[in-house]
């Protein structure tokens, strides 16, 4: 008997016509199961409290009864079912948007006109625990990024700690920095425990939160 799927997917958008495009794209993974799919925010996130999938593919234009801004719902699924990573996919190609699903819940960002090349590869990252975003809107952002204060690196990290934070969170893995770097991926192992240990956060969505928040995304290239 063969071995069940690995990774579990409610797929939610308001339009039948794309979530069967987008389900067919899905389905040709032989390690991907959509076990639900829904057509309102509010139904995405029953479906997702019901079924805990591995990732809740998430259209954040979709009709909804409930918060003001559709983006409310990621710190309510955050909390309520933190083992499962959303992939936000959507039109919304402004990059201050990008930036508030990403510090707010989202663990990947991809837009609508690049989902058939993106979309499985932000799926295999957010369920790994890895952020992704749109190469495009990466640079968008990063470009439009707060300026950090000129000062020192911030909570006493070190010039290459914050290299590598930033690296990180624009969703590199520690193969791809050490490459960037010129560093062994055991080295980047060891600092980058240095800066989760200095910073107090253990995971990848808080380092990309702690990196938006203090506007660090401003020099540093998304992955390709």
């Amino acid at each position: 008997m063969a071995d069940a799927p690995s990774i579990t997917i409610v797929l939610a958008d308001d339009h039948a016509v794309v979530r069967t495009g987008l389900r067919y794209v899905l389905d040709a993974q032989p390690d991907f199961t959509v076990i639900a799919e829904a057509g309102t925010v509010d139904a995405a996130v029953a479906e997702t409290r019901a079924l805990r999938p591995t990732v809740l593919v998430l259209d954040l234009g979709m009709p909804h009864a409930g918060p003001s801004s559709s983006l409310d719902v990621l710190p309510e699924l955050a909390a309520v079912v933190p083992q499962t990573k959303v992939v936000v996919l959507t039109m919304e190609d402004d990059p201050e948007f990008a930036r508030r699903a990403l510090s707010t819940g989202a663990m990947a960002y991809v837009l609508k006109e690049s989902a058939h090349a993106e979309l499985v590869s932000a799926i295999r990252h957010a369920a790994d625990g890895e952020s992704y975003l749109t190469p495009r809107l990466g640079a968008e952002l990063a470009a439009t990024a707060p300026a950090p204060v000129p000062d020192a690196p911030p909570d006493d990290l070190t010039g290459r700690e914050l290299e590598i934070l930033k690296l990180v969170a624009l969703g590199h893995t520690n193969a791809e920095i050490g490459r960037l770097m010129h560093l062994s991926v055991r080295t980047i192992e060891a600092r980058r425990a240095h800066v989760q240990q200095k910073l107090g956060r253990s995971s990848r969505p808080e380092l990309v939160r702690y990196a938006l928040e203090r506007g660090l995304l401003d020099d540093v290239a998304p992955p390709a």
